[in-house]
This record gives structure tokens, sequence and C-alpha cells, in this order.
């Protein structure tokens, strides 16, 4: 095993998990909206259905995408259309206490999992991670290295994210400011795809 490129690699899934992208800035919004307990399917939907994205195309489901590049451009705009939808809901919900509800609710398990092979942001991490630091190890060995790495960093970075969106509840205590704050996550979120769309 390479141990340099081991920790080269945690070092990018570091960076690439904990800066803002689409599944942040949900989780953020999320925290801050419905509160980290029903919060968690979220979570454990983003963590595990990306660990299993990981796994799934280093052993061989990107094969299909190169042989089919019509696949990635139809991902790629239904990714597109949904993060569109996803940023009117966020910017047109308020805060769910206790009890309450906005008539929408968290997004569930099933939902953040398939949403990650529609996330640009992921296929990016997932092309480089399986790309760049294919000689960890021999495969199927450095797959699940990889696989392991992604869904340990990217648990802890999920729950960062919702619990910074939790802390801000007693922060944005009025309904005003929670719908403000959540415009601009919905503003920031259109804003990512922005590399969407200048690849086209």
């Amino acid at each position: 095993m390479s141990q340099s490129l081991l920790y080269a690699f945690i070092i990018f899934a570091l960076v690439m998990f904990f800066t803002p992208g689409p599944n942040n800035i949900m989780l953020l919004s999320s925290g801050l909206t419905y509160g980290f307990r029903r919060t968690i399917p979220h979570i454990a939907g983003i963590t595990i259905g990306f660990a299993f994205m990981v796994g799934a195309v280093g052993l061989g489901l990107g094969t299909v995408f190169l042989a089919y590049p019509i696949l990635q451009s139809i991902l790629k705009y239904a990714g597109a259309a949904y993060l569109i939808y996803l940023a009117a809901m966020i910017a047109f919900s308020g805060s769910a206490r206790p009890g309450e509800g906005d008539g929408r609710g968290p997004m569930t398990f099933w939902g953040a999992a398939m949403f990650q092979w529609i996330n640009a942001k992921g296929w990016v991490i997932v092309i480089g991670t399986i790309t760049a630091y294919a000689a960890i190890a021999r495969f199927p060995v450095n797959i699940a290295i990889q696989t392991l790495i992604s869904l340990l960093v990217g648990t802890v970075s999920t729950v960062v994210w919702a619990f910074f969106g939790t802390a801000l509840r007693p922060v944005l205590t009025s309904e005003r400011l929670v719908r403000a704050f959540n415009i601009v996550m919905a503003i920031l979120l259109l804003a990512s795809l922005y590399p969407v769309f200048m690849d086209a």
C-alpha cells in the first residue's frame, strides 16, 4: 500500500467533503429548519449513498458511463433540474419547531441516497477518487479503502454541517430571519450549478 498516496487521498477527501456543495448546503438548511434529529435520515442517505456510489463506480459501473456518454448528460441535467427544485423548496421553507411542520419535511434517506447520482460535485469527487488514487493498493482493496474513507469522512462532514445548522436555531429566532437565511442557502445551491452549465 502506498502510504503517501493514502495520506494525499485523505486530504483530498477532507477538502472535498467539508467545502460547501449541494449536500452541505441542504444539510445546513435542514438542520436549521428541522433540527438535528429529524435531519439524521438525510445524513445517513448522503453518507451511505455516496460511499455506495464510490464502490459501485470503482467496481466497474463507471464503464457503463464510458460506453454510453449520453447517460452522463442525462444525469447532469436531471441533477441540475432537481437542484433548482430543491433551491425553490429551501427558499420558501420557514422554521419547523418541535410539534410543527412546514408541509414538506426533511429529505428522506432514500431521497438523499439517490440524489448522489445526480450531484455534480459528487461526480467530481468520485471521478477524482477512482482515477487519481487508484494506486493506493491493488484492486479491489483500493476500492474498499476509498469507499471506507469516503464513508468515514462523509459521516463526519455531514454531521458537522447539520450540527452547524441546528446551532443556528437559537440565533435565528424569527420566521423572517429563518426565511432570509434559507433564501441565501437557496442562492448558494443555485450557484453550485455554475460548473454544470459552464461545462455544457
